[in-house]
């Protein structure tokens, strides 16, 4: 099995309307069975090797999907972006890669792309990307435009604002964390404190403004 499309359709075909509903239906079913009436209940709801080997493809492809996304977006609002004359100097297309400068610089801007799709909740790992995404476009030594590119502005600006404690962000973040204290030390505690210093360095702009795409992002 290596067909994405061929993998996709034998699921949806096991998966029917609803998995829960399938998945209880199936336990019922099973219930009181032996060996071989097992190997004919297998058969008749058309559960074998290949299913299997679907659920694994589409899963193996799946684990990829936020560097997918991150990588495309980035592409497909780079045109957009751009001002007339200016040159993509590097990107970094996969998310969540460390060492290699900002997701997008050239001529005239650094900037940093977060396709996160905020919840509603706590969003701790959320914010913590957010957090450390403005704290290098803040203090990086550029005259150069800084832009944070997000899904929405909102709940970003929300958080940017906010006063959860630096500290919780910082320990788990080694680069992030030996960065900040090795320039401001004790000097802010809360990530209200520290924004309300650097917000009029980098710009946030909702990157669903440079796509035109329909997904529901």
């Amino acid at each position: 099995m290596n067909d994405l499309v061929e993998a996709s359709e034998l699921l949806k075909s096991f998966r029917g309307k609803s998995f829960p509903n399938t998945v209880s239906n199936i336990e019922k079913l099973f219930a009181g069975a032996d060996a071989t009436s097992a190997v004919r209940l297998l058969g008749e709801r058309q559960v074998d090797d290949d299913l299997l080997a679907a659920a694994f493809l589409i899963k193996r492809n799946a684990s990829q999907i936020d560097e997918i996304v991150h990588t495309l977006g980035i592409l497909l609002a780079l045109p957009k972006i751009l001002d007339k004359g200016e040159r993509v100097d590097s990107l970094s297309l996969a998310a969540g890669n460390t060492g290699k400068g900002f997701d997008l610089e050239t001529n005239k801007r650094i900037a940093e792309f977060t396709f996160i799709q905020w919840q509603g909740g706590p969003e701790v790992i959320r914010q913590n990307k957010v957090f450390k995404d403005f704290y290098f476009l803040a203090e990086a030594e550029t005259s150069r435009l800084r832009e944070l590119y997000v899904v929405g502005t909102k709940h970003t600006e929300k958080f940017l604002n906010s006063r959860r404690r630096l500290e919780s962000i910082l320990n788990g973040n080694a680069k992030l964390g030996a960065s900040f204290k090795e320039r401001y030390g004790a000097q802010f505690s809360i990530v209200n404190e520290y924004y309300q210093t650097k917000k009029d360095l980098v710009s946030i702009r909702d990157v669903r403004s440079y796509l035109s795409t329909s997904a529901d992002l």
